[in-house]
This record gives structure tokens, sequence and C-alpha cells, in this order.
């Protein structure tokens, strides 16, 4: 029986990092949809800042149509020791978080 609890608390710890959407920060967490003063909260300016992609549409290059490179928000970079840290924020939300390190 005790074998089969640690074996789900393994899978339950894996489970919840692979899913990657919130960051520790001390004893803290960023999560998406905390805003972007949370953010400067948590960890202080960026390092980085520039446009977010916003997905890429389907025009097919056809005229009128919308190009991708139209703003998908921002985001913000941080480095953490060997990590690089990227917070990606629309309308002043945090909407991925990717810690590139780990």
């Amino acid at each position: 029986m005790r074998r089969y609890l640690v074996l789900a608390s393994l899978l339950f710890a894996c489970a919840a990092h692979a899913g990657g959407g919130t960051l520790r920060v001390g004893s803290e967490v960023l999560s998406p949809g905390d805003s972007a003063t949370r953010v400067i909260e948590l960890l202080g300016k960026p390092s980085y800042r520039g446009h977010a992609k916003a997905p890429s549409s389907r025009s097919g290059g056809k005229k009128g149509a919308k190009s991708s490179s139209s703003s998908g928000g921002e985001q913000w970079q941080y480095r953490q020791g060997n990590r690089i840290v990227t917070i990606v924020l629309a309308n002043g939300k945090v909407t991925s978080i990717r810690d590139d390190g780990r």
C-alpha cells in the first residue's frame, strides 16, 4: 500500500512539473492570469522586453488579410543564473511562462 502511495505522489509531482504554467519565486507563485504589476513585484524589471508573436493567420498571403506580425502581446525575459525565464503578457495579464534551463 505504501508503495502505491509513493508512486501516486511521484506521478502527481511529475504532472505538476510538466504543466510548466507556474513559476515559484521564493515562497510566492506566479501563474497565468496574474497581472503585469505582480510580475514586477516578484521579479523586478525585465532584462529584455519585446513583442511576442501572434499566432500566425492562415491567410495564405492574400491581400487585405491580417499580417502574422500583428501584436501578440509582450515578452519579458529574466536571467536567473544559467536560466532564462520568459513571461508572455497580453492586455496586462500573464498568458504563459517558459523556463528555458530547467
